[in-house]
């Protein structure tokens, strides 16, 4: 297993709309171990291939509590079929090093993915969870958190982000 480079806002390739995952092949499974492993060393609780240049519809997601036990999930070719509710959730980002804002969600999501054996599955989420789906769904679209914020908000989270470069750089 190996540790990937996650992109940062605002690398063009975060706004790449992934495509489908035609087979799940041996390549594939190394990339999704690989995603989880760089996800946990982040730490974040989920990860998009595309935030790691693989433009592909695949994200991984461990939205368990510090004080419970790991519970990875893996989305290949995720489909939202419903959305209900609404909920406000302060969000961070992987590709957002230092900035979290508070975004408007669904409270409750139903989700189809394939898993890691290419077998089909329904999961209905809420709340952290709900928020990682929508987050990382979003992301395999090419949509950022940044893009569901005021305009005051985002030069805001861009200057959060630059100052975070910057400290980074230092």
């Amino acid at each position: 297993m190996a540790l990937l480079p996650i992109l940062k806002y605002p690398d063009p390739r975060l706004r790449e709309a992934a495509k489908p995952v035609e087979k799940i092949t041996p390549e594939i499974l190394e990339l999704v171990e690989n995603m989880a492993e760089t996800m946990y060393d982040a730490p974040g609780c989920g990860l998009a291939a595309n935030q790691v240049g693989v433009p592909l519809r695949i994200f991984v997601i461990d939205a368990a509590a510090e004080d419970e036990p790991s519970d990875l999930k893996i989305f290949i070719n995720p489909e939202i079929l419903e959305l209900d509710g609404v909920q406000v959730w302060e969000e961070g980002c992987l590709s957002f090093p230092g900035a979290t804002e508070e975004i408007k969600r669904a409270e409750r999501v139903k989700v189809k993915a394939l898993d890691r054996d290419g077998k089909e599955f329904t999961l209905e989420a809420d709340g952290l969870l709900a928020v990682a789906v929508q987050h990382e769904n979003d992301h395999l679209n090419g949509v950022l958190m940044i893009d569901k914020l005021s305009a005051l908000k985002k030069r805001m989270m861009s200057k959060k982000v630059e100052k975070a470069k910057a400290e980074a750089r230092a």
